[in-house]
């Protein structure tokens, strides 16, 4: 669709190269990369006094929370900032004081990287955490032993161990906060504060100008496919969870003052990451819910959402599946010997691929396709919607169902070809056992992945296609911050009751 378009208008297309492109995508790597620096800085010092205060009074529970934030929808985040740092937020009367004047909100520049690193810090300190875990005992003991103090325990001991895992997790936040389109469309507050995706979205649904679409789609392919190519030559996963596993507690010997400090560095992390959250709880408590409840356009939009989300989310889970048992079919037809082949690494890694292209930009490509097509744009919303999140599930559906379906083949497949057992025999008898609670983690994330999703129900609804993310954005728009509220919170605990589903699925699974 990109491509015709561009053909059909390469004049237009070409124009489209100007200073509104040009200051566009340099606010979309701007952002990122100060969200990226306030991300990682925060996430390493908070990891650190996780890692060396380990009998800190509910330190798994806050572990666990740092969690959360990728389990919520942006959508619901952002509108956790607005209700802590909004123009009427909780914290508004007390920053007009601090001011001085009234408090204008938390939009534009600081807005945006306000939620980022709600979304990313806590993801980061995970990450960090990690690598402070898989430190050596026998280097704690010698930093004991030789009573180090805590500048040349980080400098000799710890700072290999962060420096190993910097770039990685620096790629992975980064790429993040270049293909953000809720947190940037909720935030921005104006041109301004614009990033590419988002003036693709302006492009498509206000000017309605495909030619300056196709070329800020282009352009943010690729910044995204330069991000990727970095990002693999360090390793790192772009289908990182939200619930990451982190070891266990390792021993410490710390001094008093130190104690004091990383405690106060503990609850600061963990404040900044509770209050978005327990501010949309309680502004979407004081909304009317059972009104809400009742009405009949919320009723309609959260059919329509669950309906989406369990079709995509199936067809997820059938083509993840299917790619994982081709993968595994191609790796046995060698029997192991010699290098993969194209077509088994494809299998392996291609549904990875698909996370070069945000939502937004297939969406795109599919709204200027329908448009030169001549069918209907608006009503094309549904399978635009299944398809599109169906396949941006995949990596992380395939990252759920592979390790348990390798494990069950290599156990079972010569048995399997013994008795002559193939099929949905085979998958009956003796590969459904082993692959129930798997299939089922891969099915919960992927719905609440979908349930959550704005990029391509932004393109494609209407007045006749409507999801929930969908009707909470035009309740925004109307400014209907109530209603958008309990909107929010009805559907940020269905998205984390399905995340939580899916963590402890795998945590049995395992």
């Amino acid at each position: 669709g990109l491509i015709w378009e561009a053909g059909s208008d390469w004049s237009g297309a070409a124009s489209a190269f100007d200073a509104y492109l040009l200051r566009v995508a340099r606010f979309t790597l701007w952002q990122a990369l100060l969200s990226t620096v306030l991300s990682i800085l925060p996430g390493i010092i908070v990891a650190r006094a996780l890692a060396r205060l380990p009998a800190f009074p509910g330190r798994g529970v806050i572990i666990w929370l740092f969690g959360v934030p990728l389990a919520l929808p942006a959508l619901v985040a952002a509108l956790g900032v607005l209700a802590l740092l909004g123009r009427a937020g909780i914290f508004a009367d007390v920053l007009s004081a601090l001011t001085g004047d009234d408090w204008p909100g938390i939009y534009g520049l600081s807005g945006i990287l306000v939620a980022h690193v709600f979304f990313n810090m806590p993801l980061a300190a995970r990450m960090f955490l990690e690598a402070f875990n898989a430190i050596p005992a026998d280097h704690r003991r010698l930093e004991a032993q030789l009573g180090m103090n805590s500048w040349s325990a980080w400098r000799l001991i710890e700072w290999p161990a962060v420096r190993a895992a910097l770039p990685g997790v620096a790629m992975l936040v980064f790429m993040l906060c270049v293909t953000s389109f809720t947190i940037v469309l909720m935030l921005g507050g104006g041109p301004r504060a614009t990033t590419l995706e988002v003036a693709i979205y302006q492009a498509l649904r206000f000017d309605f100008d495909p030619a300056r679409a196709v070329t800020l789609t282009f352009v943010q392919l690729a910044l995204t496919v330069a991000i990727l190519a970095v990002a693999t030559r360090f390793g790192t996963h772009l289908t990182g969870e939200g619930f990451l596993s982190v070891s266990g507690r390792t021993g410490m010997f710390t001094s008093g003052p130190e104690k004091l400090l990383n405690s106060v560095i503990i609850v600061a992390g963990f404040l900044f990451v509770a209050g978005p959250m327990a501010a949309i709880v309680i502004a979407g408590l004081k909304a009317d819910l059972v009104r809400l409840a009742g009405e009949e356009s919320v009723r309609n939009a959260a059919a329509t959402s669950l309906v989406l989300a369990v079709i995509a989310a199936s067809l997820s889970v059938v083509l993840s599946l299917s790619l994982v048992a081709s993968r595994r079919a191609l790796e046995l037809g060698r029997s192991g010997i010699g290098q993969a082949g194209f077509f088994e690494r494809m299998t392996d890694q291609g549904a990875a691929l698909v996370l070069v292209i945000p939502p937004i930009v297939i969406g795109a490509g599919w709204f200027v396709l329908l448009r030169q097509s001549g069918a209907g744009v608006f009503a094309a919303a549904p399978v635009m919607v299944v398809a599109v999140n169906a396949i941006m599930a995949m990596p992380f559906a395939m990252r759920a169902i592979r390790p348990a379906y390798d494990s069950a083949s290599a156990r079972h497949e010569r048995l399997c070809a013994q008795l002559g057992i193939s099929g949905l025999a085979r998958l009956r008898l003796i590969d459904w056992p082993p692959l129930r609670r798997p299939l089922a983690t891969a099915f919960a994330f992927a719905m609440a992945l979908s349930l959550g999703d704005l990029g391509v129900i932004a393109l494609f609804g209407s007045e006749y296609v409507k999801t929930l993310p969908y009707l909470l954005l035009e309740r925004m728009s109307a400014y209907r911050t109530q209603d958008a509220a309990g909107l929010a919170l009805m559907l940020g605990a269905l998205c984390f009751g399905l995340m939580m589903f899916a963590d402890w699925a795998s945590r049995r699974a395992k």
